[in-house]
């Protein structure tokens, strides 16, 4: 009785803890997720996540988390993480579910309708200041160029996809062709849309670095990329990418991204520009990490927010970064942009950078739901430090493509990827070769050239520019072009260009024709260029024009202010040997035989006793040379122009030529000298500036058709390399110095401007001056064997030297209208009393900019 009695106590305790057990799995919270910044969706490391009043976990390095309770009472799960409003979330009891977390910046909360003033912030005794400042302090010591050598290799990846949400995707009408594409798809990267890969580069080089002397070099491993075909300049496009996705280092005080300069989190003027707040501290491997996050003071600046981990250690070094442009920051066609770097502590105790990741997204509208990704992958290794490399390594070219043919195989990728590609990525490769096959493709693509490049291929030829196949002008009236030229298809070696033009009003044909050999068997209109071409062209022409990236007789350039009367009739033949080497050097040398005749109001007259004698006609033959450096130059190559991608180096061209009397009917013996600077200035928040310096001089005795005739502008848009409030003709001189400056604010004013900062608006100024004169010997009013300069009908002289005094005109505007224009209000500052000339105008200028 009493075993059976002992038995059943036991049988009644096991059977009470049993049920006990069940009942509190039963009741048991699961919850699990990621937390990322609500703005960048980045993922967010060491954020506390806790029920009120009891113990919590804090997210991992991924921005995961799992939390469990099983007291019914924990109802509502918190997200602590300083700099970021507290978020609270509802949860349902006793079940296992997912919640990700999505947190915003702290300060973003205090902006709120109903707030009559917000959080008061303060430099001044700020210990998150104090930290930043002393890290901008050991920045030098914290780069990579404080070591005296550092080798390591380094694996890059660049891709642009297209992006939408996976359904519209899939249904998208102007995708049914190309339904195997739209299948490839990567829902990972960005959150509810799905990214379809149209291009990726992949590039592995061993990296070089030696502080005394300063050099650099790369040896190219492997390169492999995609192929878009015959109508995209596939390396303009790596150039491209390369100049928006410029490698970061965090240390610099500015970043260039997206063409732009931007103020670095760590630079001397962050504090004045950012929002500082101190994290949570953390240990790593012994060294004690302090969350550091970062805002704009001026939410549309063009600013970063995001929050970066510092070493405790006495280096002050970023062990980790990540951040993204500001919610309202003044930038075209960026949805966002994300930047994330990854430190590592090596050997020798420093933190050397391992991985950096920049993404963005590209579309019309910040509400759009399509749009383009583009994104630059960059992975560090086999770090060595300090220890020298033979000379002979930094030797030649600053980069070296190696030459091993199993570089481009399958395998050497596969073994040598720092990182594997996803099956999405390594499917791009042969989704975008089979595309470019495909007629409805090049079709499609054929079509596109002709109306953005004006230029309509037709087998082995293509006919172009459409946008000079009508205009209109005083002297030809309406005019009428139709012209083309060959392509690759025809012949790698040969290419020929022609048009011709016929104008109502003066009932005259006009033509052109040329040819060219290409040496290196490359088309005459890619780098590196390497050809020798001659070329005749009978045509009309306004004096001292020399417009870049667009033709003459481009219709919208036919309309004119003022009188448009000053024009020539030309034969002109050419011939010109162009080369280009690797360091952006090149050189041009040119042959020409020019005659020219006088057209519309323009005669040419000399004085003679009974009055004055016209001359029909004049004749020169000039030999030349110029050349050119563009250091670091990178540029889009489009149908006939380079579209530049400006940085901060100078591009000079200096230029000879010399006229000689007496070979092929030359007139007049001379020789002219010009040199050309460019130069973009940076600011970082305080914009940039565009500066053009220009010098020349004309030695020998010549009309004043043969002198330098400024560039000037009687059209209504803004054009940089002219003046424009001069009249065609208006000056001239045989020796001349001038400055052009344009600056860009960059909205720093506007941003700050209430109502009107929401439009995204920038400011531009510009000022533009040439001074110089005409000596003795070339002047009318001295030398009555020269030309007379020429008059209108009143009698009024309406070309004039520059004596005692410079051009000068001002200009002040606004940019990004409607995020494509520019309108300027121009005053001219001397020279008020020649004849017809304005005072002041307003002009317009389209400009893709973000």
């Amino acid at each position: 009785m009493m075993i059976s009695l002992i038995f059943s106590k036991k049988s009644f305790t096991l059977l009470l803890f049993i049920t006990c057990f069940a009942v509190c799995a039963q009741a048991q919270t699961v919850i699990k997720g990621f937390v990322r910044d609500a703005q960048t969706h980045a993922p967010l490391a060491f954020v506390s996540v806790y029920f009120k009043g009891s113990k919590g976990v804090v997210s991992g390095e991924d921005g995961s988390y799992s939390i469990s309770t099983t007291n019914p009472k924990n109802t509502t799960l918190e997200f602590s993480f300083n700099g970021y409003r507290v978020l609270r979330k509802k949860i349902e009891v006793g079940v296992t579910q997912d919640f990700d977390a999505s947190m915003e910046v702290a300060e973003m909360a205090s902006v709120t309708v109903n707030s009559r003033k917000r959080t008061k912030y303060s430099n001044r005794d700020n210990p998150a200041v104090d930290l930043i400042r002393k890290v901008v302090d050991n920045r030098e010591h914290n780069r990579m160029k404080a070591f005296d050598y550092v080798q390591y290799q380094q694996y890059e990846k660049m891709e642009l996809s297209l992006t939408n949400k996976p359904e519209k995707l899939m249904h998208n009408r102007l995708l049914k062709n190309y339904r195997f594409l739209v299948e490839n798809q990567d829902t990972s990267k960005i959150e509810g849309k799905a990214l379809v890969p149209v291009y990726i580069e992949e590039t592995i080089s061993n990296k070089f670095f030696r502080k005394s002397p300063s050099k650099e070099k790369t040896y190219v491993l492997a390169k492999k990329k995609v192929n878009l075909g015959e109508f995209v300049d596939n390396d303009g496009i790596t150039r491209y990418l390369n100049s928006m996705y410029t490698p970061i280092d965090i240390y610099e005080p500015n970043l260039m991204l997206l063409s732009n300069q931007l103020l670095s989190p760590i630079s001397d003027l962050a504090p004045t520009f950012y929002r500082f707040y101190l994290g949570d501290t953390v240990e790593l491997d012994g060294i004690k990490l302090v969350k550091l996050t970062f805002a704009p003071r001026n939410v549309n600046d063009l600013l970063f927010r995001g929050s970066m981990y510092v070493t405790l250690d006495g280096n002050y070094a970023v062990q980790k970064i990540q951040m993204g442009l500001a919610k309202h920051a003044n930038i075209n066609w960026t949805k966002e942009l994300r930047i994330k770097q990854d430190f590592e502590r090596g050997a020798d105790g420093r933190y050397h950078v391992v991985m950096s990741n920049i993404l963005s997204e590209f579309a019309l509208s910040k509400k759009a739901s399509g749009g383009l990704v583009g994104e630059r992958t960059v992975s560090y290794k086999n770090y060595v430090i300090n220890q020298p490399a033979p000379d002979s390594v930094y030797e030649g070219r600053p980069e070296v493509y190696v030459d091993a043919a199993a570089s481009g195989a399958d395998s050497f990728w596969t073994a040598n990827r720092h990182t594997a590609l996803s099956a999405t990525e390594e499917k791009a490769y042969t989704n975008m070769d089979s595309l470019k096959n495909m007629k409805s493709y090049r079709r499609m693509m054929d079509w596109a050239t002709f109306l953005l490049a004006g230029y309509k291929s037709a087998g082995p030829f293509e006919i172009g520019p459409v946008n000079a196949f009508y205009s209109f002008n005083p002297v030809e009236g309406f005019r009428l072009r139709f012209g083309g030229r060959t392509t690759p298809k025809f012949s790698k070696r040969l290419y020929f260009e022609t048009y011709a033009a016929y104008g109502f009003k003066d009932d005259r044909w006009k033509y052109f024709l040329s040819a060219a050999y290409s040496f290196n068997a490359k088309s005459i209109y890619s780098f590196p260029l390497n050809y020798l071409k001659v070329s005749y062209q009978h045509d009309t022409k306004i004096p001292g024009q020399e417009l870049q990236f667009v033709q003459e007789d481009n219709f919208l350039l036919s309309f004119k202010r003022g009188n448009n009367n000053k024009w020539l009739y030309n034969d002109i033949f050419t011939a010109e040997y162009v080369r280009e080497f690797g360091k952006n050097i090149s050189y041009t040398f040119g042959f020409k035989n020019w005659k020219q005749q006088p057209a519309g109001s323009i005669i040419y007259e000399k004085p003679i006793a009974t009055g004055t004698s016209t001359i029909p006609e004049i004749t020169t033959t000039e030999l030349s040379a110029e050349i050119r450096w563009a250091p670091h130059e990178q540029f889009y190559q489009g149908k006939v122009y380079r579209i530049p991608i400006n940085n901060k180096y100078p591009i000079f061209r200096l230029r000879y030529i010399a006229g000689i009397k007496g070979l092929v009917n030359g007139d007049y013996n001379y020789q002219q000298l010009t040199m050309n600077i460019f130069k973009r200035f940076y600011f970082s928040q305080f914009g940039y500036a565009d500066v053009v310096t220009e010098g020349g001089y004309i030695f020998g005795q010549v009309p004043y058709p043969l002198l330098t005739i400024h560039r000037a502008n009687q059209t209504y848009a803004y054009q940089l390399n002219s003046f424009n409030m001069m009249n065609f003709m208006e000056f001239v001189s045989d020796h001349y110095a001038s400055v052009s400056t344009d600056y860009y604010f960059n909205g720093f004013i506007f941003n700050k401007l209430p109502l009107i900062k929401k439009l995204k608006l920038r400011e531009v100024a510009g000022f533009k001056m040439v001074y110089g004169g005409v000596r003795r010997e070339n002047d009318p009013a001295y030398n009555k064997e020269t030309f007379l300069f020429p008059t209108d009908e009143k009698g009024q002289t309406t070309t004039f030297s520059l004596a005692g005094k410079p051009y000068m005109e001002a200009s002040v505007g606004i940019s990004n209208i409607f995020k494509l224009l520019r309108v300027d209000l121009i005053k001219r500052l001397t020279y008020l009393d020649n004849p017809d000339v304005p005072n002041w105008g307003i002009r317009f200028r389209a400009r893709f900019e973000f």
